[in-house]
């Protein structure tokens, strides 16, 4: 064929940029667009992880490296489904990977969860993170705050909480967090898990981490730290989770810290209810666990009422549903074969479709799971080309979906423009003497990264 293989990719987080990565690497003649629909690339690695991170957030210069390849083009600022919809797309496209993650929050299904000041963990995430898509403001009134998840999204959540907000002034966050954090009344934290050490989803370098702040001391009850002949298996299955265990071993037993803000990390208990008056959470109920003798709990009909008046819940992510495509409402991901994408009536491949990320398998993994995936999906694409079971374009020209996009009057941005916003974002950090400042709102980043630079 004369023409390369051309490929959207939609969504420029971790998984759609692997995969694009992956495709250029393949020895075949590729050309990528990668469709984002905020205005900047990077997803989860900009939105997602908490600003106190800067090793995580050293992926970003990976990531960047891809996207500097001549192959791949960033198109943002576009929506997929509602800019352009996916039909509209395949005039262009030989095929479309799918990889646009999850900030929606999985619900918790007890009593109470609709009160104020109960948060589900992406709202305050969005918030701390400055994306544009969440609110500006945040109430920090409460002093005893619960949080429900021992995963490390809960980590971050109880660690900005429990930081100064001078401490956390010294990273990219933009003017209004440092503003609504510096009015943190929080002087209590407790972490929430209902089974025990051993099952916790902690990895060990962020729950390590939570005992470099000269403001927090983490508290475990030595009575929480047990197991059974499943939790001893399960350290001896696998090393990080055995590190875990003996961090948390550690904070149980050592002298007290004195430090201004506590952080309690409480395993067997298992959150029932969320207590409210006047519309506004006054507590939280929590029924007492104990090991089953297989890695799991039950309950022992001993419950306790926690004096918290805000509660965040971190109990997992959910993908959104992309419109034009088929998608599985009960597992939130687009349902596949390990990369096709599957017409659920059917079961069969939707030809030319594919899948990758949290939108292909659920809100789980760290970055070696992703480019596993993209690994997977980008194989399935490429053996489907090289069978010519992928229908040709009507119209596989580099420019026409510019001008298709163009023609309906939206502000392409693009990674030229990246790097003008990324300049800016800099400079308004360096003025204050740190790396970064984030900007915010959506119509500042498209001005910066946008056709119409005027900045």
């Amino acid at each position: 064929m004369s023409r390369p293989l051309r490929v959207a990719v939609v969504g420029a987080g971790p998984a759609g940029i692997y995969a694009s990565d992956l495709l250029v690497k393949s020895g075949e003649d590729v050309k990528i667009d990668l469709f984002e629909r905020m205005p900047a690339p990077f997803g989860l690695i900009r939105y997602g992880v908490a600003p106190d991170h800067p090793r995580i957030k050293g992926i970003v210069r990976s990531l960047h490296n891809v996207l500097d390849k001549p192959e791949i083009r960033l198109l943002g600022n576009i929506e997929i489904g509602t800019d352009i919809s996916v039909d509209e797309l395949r005039e262009f496209y030989d095929a479309i990977v799918f990889s646009t993650g999850a900030t929606g929050d999985r619900e918790l299904r007890i009593a109470g969860s609709e009160l104020e000041g109960s948060y589900g963990a992406g709202q305050f995430v969005g918030f701390y993170d400055g994306n544009p898509d969440f609110s500006r403001d945040w109430d920090l009134s409460a002093e005893k705050v619960a949080v429900i998840g021992v995963g490390n999204v809960a980590l971050d959540i109880a660690r900005i909480l429990a930081k100064t907000a001078d401490e956390l002034k010294v990273t990219e966050i933009p003017d209004n967090v440092y503003e609504n954090l510096a009015g943190n009344r929080a002087k209590e934290v407790h972490i929430f898990g209902r089974r025990g050490p051993a099952q916790a989803k902690f990895t060990p370098m962020e729950l390590k981490e939570l005992d470099h702040s000269e403001s927090i001391e983490v508290i475990v009850d030595p009575e929480d730290i047990d197991y059974d002949a499943a939790s001893e298996q399960a350290r001896r299955d696998s090393k990080s989770q055995d590190l875990v265990c003996q961090t948390l071993e550690g904070y149980a037993i050592r002298d007290p810290k004195d430090a201004p803000h506590k952080l309690f990390i409480h395993f067997f208990e298992s959150p029932v209810e969320i207590l409210g008056e006047d519309g506004k959470v006054v507590g939280l109920k929590t029924e007492r666990t104990e090991l089953d003798g297989e890695g799991g709990v039950q309950g022992t009909g001993k419950f306790t009422t926690w004096d918290v008046q805000a509660v965040y819940r971190a109990v997992g992510y959910r993908s959104e549903a992309v419109e034009g495509v088929p998608f599985d409402a009960e597992r939130a991901v687009i349902p596949n074969d390990g990369g096709r994408v599957l017409d659920p009536e059917t079961d069969s491949p939707v030809p030319g479709l594919y899948a990758t990320g949290w939108i292909k398998r659920g809100p789980v993994g760290l970055i070696g799971n992703t480019k596993s995936d993209a690994k997977d999906t980008t194989g399935m694409l490429l053996d489907d080309w090289k069978a010519g079971s992928l229908a040709a374009p009507a119209k596989p020209e580099e420019n026409a979906v510019v001008e298709f996009l163009e023609s309906r009057g939206i502000a392409v941005t693009t990674w030229e423009g990246w790097y003008r916003l990324d300049a800016a974002e800099r400079e308004a950090g360096e003025a204050e003497g740190r790396e970064r400042k984030k900007i915010v709102e959506w119509d500042e980043m498209v001005q910066h990264s946008g056709p119409e630079y005027e900045i």
